[in-house]
């Protein structure tokens, strides 16, 4: 029996998931899922206004998807590789100059 209800928050959990990712606009419950914080972190960083997020009259916060994708690439560190074709690019692009 278990074994059943642990199967079975499991779906429900993704389903939670999956549903979040159709919606165009998230709760801060939503979000918190979402970017796998604690809904005191998303409070804190919209203290901070490091993330853009709606406040409809006032009360109710609410953050755009994209917004939050855009966020987490906002953080993006970039792999030696990348910074290694980076730099092929450069030094391609001024030796044709030259």
């Amino acid at each position: 029996m278990e074994f059943i209800q642990k199967e079975l928050k499991e779906i429900k959990e993704l389903l939670k998931k999956q549903t979040i990712q159709q919606k165009e606009f998230l709760t801060v419950k939503e979000t918190a899922i979402f970017l796998g914080l604690s809904e005191s972190r998303i409070h804190k960083i919209t203290a901070k206004k490091e993330i853009s997020y709606c406040k409809p009259g006032g009360k109710v916060i609410y953050f755009r998807r994209v917004d939050l994708e855009q966020w987490i690439l906002s953080g993006r560190v970039a792999s030696t590789n990348d910074v290694d074709d980076e730099l092929d690019s450069y030094l391609g692009r001024t030796n044709k100059n030259l």
